[in-house]
């Protein structure tokens, strides 16, 4: 796995709030560490494992392991101040018959009492289990994969895509079909919390009475999503490659500033921006060691390579025109996370390379007829820097190059073309953007199908949209990677959840593009209860 930048670079990034995270909360590639408490000094509350357990960032001979002690999840966590030992156990098999790795790791409060631990020494392309204990309390029991070995050419490669999982929006039905999928990863592509205020008119308000600014505030919201069932059995289910956008921390935010820099609010942005990521990082199975990023790299034998990219931090602010999108001074990565892509993708080695992006890449010109309209969140506002990757991708230098997208809120199905409005223009990828979780709550589909109708025939690139709530699953081989669309009946009911597969998807080796593989289902199609967007509130 390749990680960057080192933590002397990774403190300057996520900011001074991030320091206390990065220092006695770290846990070697053992899971042990040195100064364990004392048993008699470690009396903790009654359960400590609200928020369950997770695993993520999976490699050939290892993977993360996470958990968090909150007996009050939304209150701070409820945990006294003082550092709690925590004994892990990875198992062959799920009775724990066979326990092949254990040690103790340390929660500190500095940390928020989050637990991370980096075990190593697994076998490759092996399912495992694992749990948490502290004193007589147990936590649930997780299941987790490892990578295939470097050189190793699995068959295929299954995993799933999710995104945007708005909390006041609606309940995590989908989750509830994924957790049975048979998984190597989930790529789960930004804005795992929302950061608007609380909002009584919806389905089930967020915590706290407002936005969140303080890191305080971040953790009871990371919190509060952790506790929903759906959402714990999936993180249980399976290894989790977790990327972070915009609303992880605020509406719209680029690298330096927020959204509009001119409303002043309750803190500094940076001191928000500091928080927020410390509180995501403390919350996600992710390896928090010496050379820390958010974008990285993991490989899965010699069939792919997924590529993680970090598309919010280093971005330059958002151009207004199409004239400041075209300057070639604005970067949506920054010049260091480009270099590491091109160069990553130089010596992937692999038959597929996996993008996880965070927002669309293909150019939509979302007006219909005479004029344009761009979205410059999207790579739509950073027009040189996505000509020049593309320049890379059409020299051929690295093979099967598919993004994976979140954010959209709807599903994307695209050609990426250097010229999309110009005959001629090669197609040099493939995208397929996923909807969303639960984000716009149940959609009209069939308004939105008469809106956006028009906006294909206007983007003959793009094959496919359709708003409908669920996840994309892949299965991937040297021959092709198939994609379904699985739909979620209803968000808004919680005992609703019906998943079908609403269309599917295909890209095959050595031939750029995606199609449509065989007609979608549209049977079935929520009738329309989302809340007009003029009734919706800020931060959606």
């Amino acid at each position: 796995m390749d990680y960057p930048l080192p933590r002397r670079r990774f403190l300057a990034l996520v900011g001074s709030a991030g320091a206390g995270f990065l220092g006695p909360a770290l846990v070697g590639a053992d899971g042990v560490r040195a100064g364990v408490p004392s048993r008699a000094a470690t009396v903790v509350p009654a359960g400590v494992f609200t928020l369950g357990v997770a695993s993520g960032d999976p490699l050939p001979d290892g993977v993360v392991l996470w958990t968090r002690l909150a007996p009050r999840p939304t209150e701070g966590g409820g945990m006294p101040e003082r550092p709690v030992p925590v004994r892990w156990e990875v198992a062959a098999d799920e009775r724990f018959r066979t326990i092949v790795k254990a040690g103790t790791a340390t929660a500190h409060a500095s940390a928020a009492h989050s637990v991370h631990v980096d075990v190593r020494g697994l076998r490759p392309a092996a399912d495992y289990f694992y749990r948490f204990r502290v004193g007589s309390q147990a936590s649930p029991v997780g299941r987790t994969r490892t990578a295939p070995a470097p050189d190793a050419r699995p068959r295929r490669l299954r995993f799933a895509t999710a995104s945007c999982q708005n909390w006041q929006d609606g309940y995590y039905t989908a989750y509830r079909s994924l957790a049975d999928e048979d998984l190597d990863f989930v790529a789960f592509l930004g804005d795992y919390i929302y950061e608007a205020a609380p909002w009584t008119g919806l389905l089930r308000a967020h915590c706290g009475t407002g936005q969140p600014y303080t890191l305080e505030d971040y953790r009871n919201r990371h919190a509060q999503y952790r506790t929903d069932p759906d959402l714990a059995r999936a993180h249980a289910a399976a290894p989790w490659v977790v990327s972070l956008d915009d609303h992880d921390v605020d509406d719209n935010w680029t690298g330096a500033e927020p959204a509009d820099p001119s409303v002043r609010e309750a803190v500094p942005f940076t001191a928000r921006k500091a928080a927020g990521i410390r509180a995501f990082v403390e919350h996600m199975p992710v390896r928090v060691g010496p050379d820390t990023e958010l974008y990285r790299r993991l490989r899965f034998g010699t069939l792919a390579t997924l590529h993680v990219l970090d598309t919010r931090r280093y971005r330059s602010p958002h151009a207004t025109t199409v004239a400041e999108a075209e300057e070639p001074w604005r970067t949506m990565t920054g010049p260091g996370q480009e270099r590491w892509l091109i160069d990553g993708l130089t010596r992937a080695g692999s038959d597929w390379n996996l993008l996880a992006n965070q927002v669309l890449w293909a150019s939509v010109d979302s007006r219909a007829g005479p004029g344009e309209r761009y979205s410059f969140d999207n790579w739509d506002g950073y027009r040189v820097q996505r000509r020049r990757l593309l320049e890379y991708l059409g020299s051929g230098a690295a093979r099967n190059p598919v993004v994976l997208t979140g954010d959209q809120h709807a599903t994307w199905a695209c050609d990426v073309k250097p010229h999309p409005g110009v005959d001629g223009s090669p197609i040099l990828a493939a995208e397929l953007a996923g909807t969303s979780i639960t984000s716009g709550g149940d959609p009209d589909v069939e308004a939105f199908r008469r809106e956006h109708a028009p906006l294909l025939a206007e983007n003959p690139h793009c094959k496919y949209i359709d708003n409908r709530r669920g996840y994309l699953l892949g299965e991937l081989t040297a021959t092709a990677l198939r994609v379904r669309l699985r739909v979620v009946d209803t968000v808004t009911d919680p005992h609703g959840g019906a998943v079908r597969t609403g269309a599917r998807f295909v890209v095959e080796n050595d031939r750029p593009g995606v199609t449509l593989d065989g007609p979608p289902d549209l049977s079935g199609a929520p009738g329309g209860t989302v809340t007009p967007l003029g009734q919706r509130p800020p931060g959606r």
